[in-house]
Order: structure tokens, then C-alpha cells, then sequence
């Protein structure tokens, strides 16, 4: 597994993956748009002998606050730990960069990214009703922070 920057040139194998895991797709567009977004930093999970692209996820960073928009792994390569891989390294990009905490949301019945996000650290901090569509569906707003060193 390697875990780069995400260039215009993975775009396909990227909304391919998008497409397969999620109902409401980004669309080749939005990514196209994130890559050219100051402040988004975009990688890709791919494997190390083929350079396939298996996942990719997404940080939009303001002043110290990251929040990640999108993660995914295609199917076959779940529970394997490569997103656990992946997110960790995009937060230490968006660390690196100053950010001190990040938000995220998930499908309120999506366990096993849930268990994912709380395994790195994350805690839920809110709940947004309907956030999802397609179906519809509540997420769970996720919090990580840098903890207080007067803690």
C-alpha cells in the first residue's frame, strides 16, 4: 500500500471507487474542483505493486480546524487497516499544516466507519438530522482534538 498525494490523472479510478461506495457520489467534477481548492489536500491509497487506486480521502483546512469530506476504500480491501492508514496520514498532513482539530460526519448507521473514526481517536459530538440523502439518514457529527497539555 502506498499513500500519495491525489493528481488529476487518478481521477477516474477515484469517482469509480466513489461510485461504488456511495449512493449520493461526488462526481468527477467535485473532485476535479477539490483538486484546484487552496485549501483541500486530496490523497489516494494505492496498491504498491500496480499503483491502483483502492481509496482516497479529503481535507479541507481553515486556519487550525480540518475537516475531512470524504473517505472511502473500495469494498474488497475493507478491514484490512488502509483506511485507518489513509486518514491517519491526512491528518498528519492537516497537523503539519497547523490544524489542531477536525470535524467530520458519518452515516449514523455506518458502524464500521464509525469504530473506524472512534479507533483514531475521534468522539461523537452531535448528531444532524437527515443530513443524507438516498436514502435518507442521520450523521453523526465526530470531533478529534489536539488534547490541552492543562489537562
Amino acid at each position: 500500500m502506498r499513500i500519495r498525494p491525489m493528481t488529476e490523472m487518478d481521477l477516474d479510478a477515484v469517482t469509480h471507487v466513489e461510485e461504488v461506495c456511495f449512493s449520493d457520489a461526488w462526481s468527477r467534477k467535485n473532485f476535479e474542483d477539490s483538486l484546484k481548492e487552496p485549501s483541500a489536500h486530496l490523497l489516494v491509497t494505492a496498491d504498491e505493486a500496480s499503483d491502483e487506486v483502492i481509496g482516497y480521502c479529503c481535507l479541507y483546512q481553515a486556519l487550525d480546524e480540518g475537516e475531512i469530506v470524504n473517505v472511502a476504500i473500495a469494498p474488497e480491501y475493507r478491514q484490512k487497516g488502509y483506511g485507518a492508514a489513509m486518514v491517519g496520514a491526512l491528518m498528519k498532513l492537516g497537523r503539519s499544516l497547523g490544524a489542531e482539530s477536525f470535524y467530520l460526519e458519518v452515516r449514523a448507521g455506518n458502524t464500521a466507519g464509525k469504530r473506524l473514526y472512534e479507533s483514531i481517536g475521534f468522539e461523537t459530538c452531535g448528531i444532524r438530522k437527515d443530513f443524507y440523502s438516498d436514502p435518507r439518514e442521520d450523521a453523526v457529527l465526530m470531533v478529534w482534538q489536539e488534547k490541552s497539555i492543562c489537562q
